[in-house]
């Protein structure tokens, strides 16, 4: 675990990027390889599990921040995901990073895999987390899903249907340490995201879909080790969407976990890190 005294998710203080007309809010956690995460629908800075965050910068300088027009940073957000996407390349040539591990959460997934799909060559390790692949996928989002998120305030109850898997009494106990961690930050606290930006992110998850930039056909042919983490029971992008790409795509590892939801890093975050390392360190092309 972090020290008291260091710099943990708790305390970490936001930055900017700024130049070209952009600023885009940012944290960095952590030193070591750069590992850059891509957030989740209506997610800010303070929406990542600073447990995860923690150990995770054990090992390596994380960095997370804020799409362009949402929490901290200006601007707005945009409808089409490669631009979405653009956000990335902006955020890692301020930090003067040619070449990095990419990873993202649910639709921060889906930024992740635009961007490595367009701009392999600085993508070293892409890590996606309940999310699905690009185009058109056979299973869809549930709408108990879609109903609690919805919801201009997520409660526990909320977040166990929306994170979880509110069958499991283990998952709902998990549950309830993450939604006490997740709320005890108290200093430099980011904005949420208001209602009527809500939409911009269903256009770009429409706009994936659609995959008029062709990333699922590229994915098969980007020269980046794909790990997948996944609830067994993912309400929102079913890990069994993944099923019809693991014969194309050579570079493709899928790890499900049990009685787990859409966010499988808030549930076992220790072991999440754990499979990432271990990924990192000796997945080969």
């Amino acid at each position: 675990m972090m020290k008291a005294t260091s710099v943990s998710a708790m305390n970490v203080r936001t930055q900017f990027a700024a130049g070209s007309g952009k600023k885009i809010a940012y944290r960095s956690i952590g030193e070591g390889i750069t590992i850059i995460l891509c957030n989740r629908l209506r997610g800010i800075l303070d929406s990542w599990d600073p447990a995860f965050l923690d150990e995770l910068a054990e090992s390596y300088r994380v960095i997370i921040f804020d799409y362009s027009g949402i929490g901290s940073s200006d601007g707005d957000l945009p409808v089409k995901i490669a631009e979405v996407a653009e956000d990335i390349g902006f955020l890692a040539s301020y930090l003067n990073l040619d070449k990095f591990i990419l990873g993202g959460w649910s639709y921060g997934g889906i930024v992740a895999q635009t961007f490595a799909t367009r701009y392999p060559e600085r993508v070293s390790h892409l890590i996606l987390l309940g999310t699905n692949p690009p185009g058109q996928n056979a299973h869809p989002f549930e709408q108990a899903f879609l109903d609690a998120t919805m919801h201009e305030v997520n409660d526990l109850a909320d977040e166990t249907v929306l994170f979880f898997e509110p069958a499991s009494e283990f998952s709902r106990q998990a549950a309830k340490s993450y939604f006490e961690r997740i709320n005890a930050r108290t200093v430099d606290q980011d904005i949420p995201v208001p209602k009527e930006k809500w939409n911009n992110y269903f256009a770009g998850a429409k706009d994936y879909a659609a995959d008029e930039y062709g990333s699922r056909t590229k994915l098969a042919t980007i020269n980046v080790p794909i790990l997948v983490i996944s609830g067994d029971h993912d309400p929102a992008c079913p890990i069994e969407n993944w099923y019809a790409l693991t014969r194309q795509i050579p570079n493709l590892q899928m790890i499900m976990l049990g009685q787990t939801g859409h966010g499988p890093q808030n549930q076992y975050p220790q072991l999440v890190v754990r499979y990432i390392g271990d990924f990192v360190q000796y997945a080969e092309l």
